[in-house]
């Protein structure tokens, strides 16, 4: 499976292509929006999953049919993300996602998600959806077959206004962009040279099977990729700058999670 994303900046938007998607006969397992929940319908007290970021403490509890306003969709799961806040989501791939993402699920009504449906989760591209998310946006994702219904998948999303997830990436890197030159220049490095590596790391950081983890413990997980960025970029100047992302942007999420603590 490929996933296939589009980030609306309008949740009618959104709700209209996953009613075109729909039409298109694609299966609800195979189909999630996930949007902001300003104002949750129903809050309950709720197990902690394992990868749930200390003192979220209450979770938001699951929403069943529309009662949290969006339509078409026979199952809500609404949860705290953290560093975002409450989000809701359609259906059980919704569920694995948020829960990928690290979120706090209250209930996933109809069992566990499948694993031929978890197999194609960007966990590499989570951050993203949260920025898009924490900035009132809505995310609808898609899992094609090949690339082939991909490529009908990226036209449909497309023509209903939505941005490509590579743009909204290109996005959220611009509006970081500036302070992380000022950061990275008071090393007495060249920003300019070592930001595509610098970058590598940094987005490393923010993947969601590490970034919860303690800093020895995703030590040889960095490691490793950066011996993998220095196979692919051989003569290049890799490791300082990709070990400087890195431990920025684990600096970076970390603050997300405090400041929506604090909030």
């Amino acid at each position: 499976m490929k996933a296939v994303t589009g980030v609306f900046g309008s949740s009618t938007d959104a709700q209209r292509a996953l009613s075109q998607f729909r039409d298109l006969g694609l299966p609800e397992n195979r189909l999630t929006l996930l949007t902001p929940t300003s104002k949750p319908d129903q809050e309950a007290e709720v197990p902690v999953v394992a990868a749930e970021q200390p003192g979220m403490g209450k979770a938001i509890g699951a929403l069943v049919g529309a009662a949290a306003g969006i339509s078409g969709g026979p199952l809500l799961v609404a949860a705290l993300i953290p560093g975002v806040g409450p989000i809701t989501a359609i259906g059980l791939l919704g569920g694995a996602i948020l829960g990928a993402a690290g979120a706090t699920v209250g209930a996933a009504a109809g069992g566990k998600a499948e694993n031929s449906m978890t197999d194609g989760l960007p966990e590499d591209e989570l951050f993203v959806y949260e920025d898009a998310l924490r900035k009132g946006r809505s995310v609808v994702i898609t899992l094609a077959n090949d690339e082939v219904e991909a490529s009908v998948f990226r036209e449909l999303l497309k023509a209903e206004g939505a941005e490509s997830v590579d743009a909204a990436r290109e996005q959220w890197w611009i509006g970081l962009r500036s302070a992380e030159r000022e950061h990275y220049s008071g090393h007495s490095r060249n920003f300019t040279e070592d930001e595509k590596f610098y970058r590598l790391g940094f987005e490393s950081a923010l993947h969601a099977r590490t970034r919860c983890k303690e800093y020895d413990q995703v030590l040889a997980e960095m490691d490793s990729k950066i011996e993998g960025v220095e196979r692919q970029n051989p003569g290049e100047q890799v490791a300082e700058p990709f070990r400087k992302g890195y431990e920025r942007g684990r600096d970076y999420y970390q603050r997300l999670c405090d400041d929506a603590k604090a909030a």
